[in-house]
């Protein structure tokens, strides 16, 4: 296992480290402790032309590839993931400062979507149909894009990474990937393994540095047929304009305001052990993190109560007896306080937490004491802003109805629960819940690596990644008819 993360890391481009064409650098800080990590390129237009270049240059012989030999070469890269899982898990646990236990976790998750996209290959359906006129036989097949443009956020690196990697290339196409500027090792080291499995030059390339400076230039490029974005809203509709200008593809996974209901009949103490979970795991940092909880007002004080104790029993900091660790950087950690004090200012009760941890413990590090907050207008910035930290707001309703209302009101539409002993109520809220994913009795949580993840209105625009669905992000469908003259047979 490494000891610590490379001194400067690196872009891969055409199989080979380089550095940015100007040298720049940038620095990487700890969220755990505040200290620098290392320094990684700070690539520009320049560096995202060459990739492609690289990727354009690369993509005809794997897309001519047959899609089981893909599979196998990426079979081999998702084992390689396994066998250096310790090495993996250690630079997540560095970069994010989640504890390794946890980034082991995640680690474990990448290896299993990787294995299951490199199933597709033996399967990468299409379909054999019928024609309407004698003689005419119809089918469609699958065939890749060209280079795929594939944009990370750093909450969860490797499995970010493996969501966008695995099916943009099993189908075939090359790719750009670019690393997010505070998990820069995770997509180093993910790239070194790669290629050291036997994944062709050209085939996967590595850009670090800024979203304005590296992001948008691949965004931009005329020579990517499909950008797959993850990231904030306010970008995600910045993405689609760029790219819907040149008409390319582009399969957005945005942010999420994630309700969770509590209805009178639910078992308040399993209730309180999901919103916990829901809330704080990955210090908040979740697109799926579930920050509106939404309580019967029969069952909110006792309720109240119950969720108060188990957050004060939380323990933070970045080791695996801790239950969530710091948040990814000073200035996130920064934008947290100041809605906070506007919530506060505007009427908000903070019931516990709301401040940012400076003890011994947590000297230097980016860390936000898990928040409880009450008394937020549904329509305040609190409410409907995603914070990407550990807050959440609770709400009081009168009754199912009511609280439906409310768990739709909202700007996002990502995922959704309910805790109920209701048949009917579970089955109504997830039919009429907006939401791209809805869960009874658990937790706010994403997808397993066969489903399809993603949301409605500001959440996406439509795509789902992982699952199956994927493909079709990343693949084109083609008509084939096969025109046969039985008489002449």
């Amino acid at each position: 296992m490494v000891s610590q993360i490379p001194q400067t890391v690196r872009n891969w481009v055409a199989g080979r480290e380089v550095d940015a064409a100007d040298g720049a650098t940038l620095a990487k800080l700890s969220p755990a402790e505040g200290s620098e990590l290392c320094q990684f390129a700070r690539s520009r237009a320049a560096d995202v032309d060459a990739a492609v270049a690289a990727a354009r240059g690369a993509f005809a012989e794997w897309a001519a590839t047959t899609p089981v030999r893909r599979g196998e070469i990426l079979r081999n890269v998702a084992l390689a993931m396994r066998e250096h899982r310790d090495e993996l898990a250690h630079v997540v646990a560095l970069e994010t400062g989640k504890a390794p236990s946890e980034a082991a976790g995640e680690t474990n998750a990448a290896f299993e979507l990787g294995m299951f996209m490199a199933g597709e290959g033996t399967r990468l359906y299409g379909r054999t149909t019928t024609s309407g006129v004698p003689g005419k036989q119809a089918s469609t097949i699958r065939q890749p894009l060209g280079v795929a443009g594939l944009i990370i956020a750093a909450n969860t690196p490797i499995a970010n990474v493996a969501w966008k990697v695995f099916p943009a290339l099993i189908c075939g196409n090359a790719a750009v990937l670019k690393a997010a500027e505070d998990t820069p090792a995770t997509a180093w080291l993910f790239a070194k393994l790669a290629h050291q499995a036997g994944l062709p030059p050209g085939v996967l390339n590595v850009i670090q540095g800024l979203g304005e400076e590296a992001g948008a230039p691949l965004v931009s490029h005329d020579d990517v047929e499909v950008i797959s974005f993850t990231g904030s809203t306010q970008v995600g509709r910045q993405v689609a304009s760029v790219v819907g200008e040149r008409l390319g593809r582009v399969s957005l996974e945005l942010g999420g305001k994630n309700p969770l209901v509590v209805c009178d009949d639910a078992d308040l103490e399993q209730a309180a052990d999901w919103t916990v979970r829901s809330a704080f795991s990955n210090a908040g940092q979740r697109c799926a993190s579930g920050s509106r909880v939404i309580i019967f007002d029969s069952v909110y004080e006792p309720f109240r109560e119950i969720l108060i104790a188990k957050t004060k029993a939380l323990s933070v900091g970045p080791s695996d007896g801790d239950d969530l660790g710091p948040v990814i950087n000073e200035s996130q950690l920064n934008n947290m306080l100041r809605t906070l004090e506007g919530a506060r200012a505007a009427g908000a009760t903070i019931l516990i937490g709301g401040e940012r941890l400076t003890g011994e413990r947590h000297a230097g590090g980016f860390y936000l004491a898990p928040t409880l907050v009450e008394h937020a207008k549904p329509d305040a910035e609190i409410s409907a802003s995603e914070l990407f930290g550990p807050i959440a707001c609770l709400y009081r309703v009168a009754d199912f109805g009511e609280a439906l209302a409310l768990a739709n009101d909202s700007p996002y539409g990502l995922t959704a629960c309910i805790h109920t002993r209701s048949v009917d109520r579970a089955l109504r809220f997830t039919q009429e819940v907006e939401a791209g994913v809805a869960v009874v009795n658990g937790g706010t949580y994403g997808s397993e690596p066969h489903m399809p993840f993603g949301g409605v209105k500001a959440s996406g625009n439509g795509w789902r990644e992982p699952g199956t669905e994927a493909l079709d992000v990343y693949s084109n469908l083609k008509d084939i008819y096969l025109c046969v003259d039985f008489d002449r047979a």
